[in-house]
């Protein structure tokens, strides 16, 4: 098997924690060097820190073009050549409200880092792995880029878009030696839901879920990059994950209605509790 995540010159944003930072820790350990972005430079520098020499921090705020331009320049510049890997991380949390009552404010938010942070990222370094003829890119996004859970709209439109963006690109790249993989994994234990905007009882179930069902960062990231090694587009590291991806897309409106009704009964067992 191609080992194509090893040894690479890699770019990864979001990497001040959680699946970031796994995926930064991972990569050093399969002998690559690894730009750590972040919109966070303290984190950034403690993943840094943590990895040792193959490693730089770099403060990014995925949301802006400009500033993942600047990125890419620093990256190039560091590595001493082009990029070979570019890990899409960068995201945040929302939920807990209907459509109509989330904020226009909290959309804004919501897409600018977990969709447009994709974007610019995928914009910015596709042509230059195009031009090189070899390495990959790695877009995180998750199980609700297809299970549309209620009260996650903002959420679960971002990461259908990044699945869209990723399946899309890997289309494009058909050919071209550059591969494309993205994440779809279900409850992971980071702090999306502590560092997102989740409000009312869903914050207290989405932290019980996590904590009692969440995969480690580690294994979704290493999960994620023998995926990538094996050229394979779709990453869904939990066997639920497998599970909801298939009734999706073999029964969809049976999927829907078993959803809504699941979410309206969990909703009142919640106010008697």
């Amino acid at each position: 098997m191609s080992r194509r995540t090893e040894r690479t010159r890699a770019v990864v944003t979001g990497a001040g924690s959680g699946i970031g930072q796994a995926f930064a820790v991972e990569l050093a350990r399969r002998g690559g060097h690894v730009v750590c972005a972040d919109i966070d430079p303290v984190r950034a520098g403690e993943t840094a820190e943590l990895i040792g020499p193959a490693a730089r921090a770099v403060q990014c705020d995925v949301a802006s073009l400009e500033e993942v331009e600047a990125l890419a320049k620093t990256a190039e510049a560091w590595f001493g050549g082009p990029t070979d890997l570019v890990v899409n991380n960068a995201g945040v949390g929302s939920g807990g409200l209907d459509v109509g009552e989330l904020p226009i404010e909290d959309w804004s938010w919501v897409l600018g880092v977990n969709l447009w942070g994709v974007i610019h990222g995928c914009h910015v370094f596709t042509p230059g792995l195009r031009e090189l003829g070899r390495g990959g890119i790695i877009n995180v996004a998750s199980s609700a880029s297809f299970a549309a859970f209620p009260q996650m709209s903002a959420y679960n439109v971002s990461k259908a878009g990044v699945l869209a963006l990723s399946e899309t690109l890997a289309a494009e790249l058909s050919g071209s030696g550059v591969a494309v993989t993205v994440v779809c994994s279900t409850f992971v234990k980071t702090n999306v839901v502590r560092d997102g905007r989740i409000s009312g009882p869903a914050t207290d179930l989405a932290e019980r879920l996590i904590a009692r069902t969440g995969m480690s960062a580690q294994a979704v990231a290493r999960h994620a990059l023998d995926t990538h090694d094996r050229g394979r587009l779709h990453a869904l590291p939990q066997l639920h994950a497998k599970v909801l991806w298939h009734a999706k897309r073999h029964l969809p409106a049976p999927y829907t209605r078993a959803l809504g009704l699941g979410f309206r009964l969990a909703d009142k067992v919640a106010q008697h509790i």
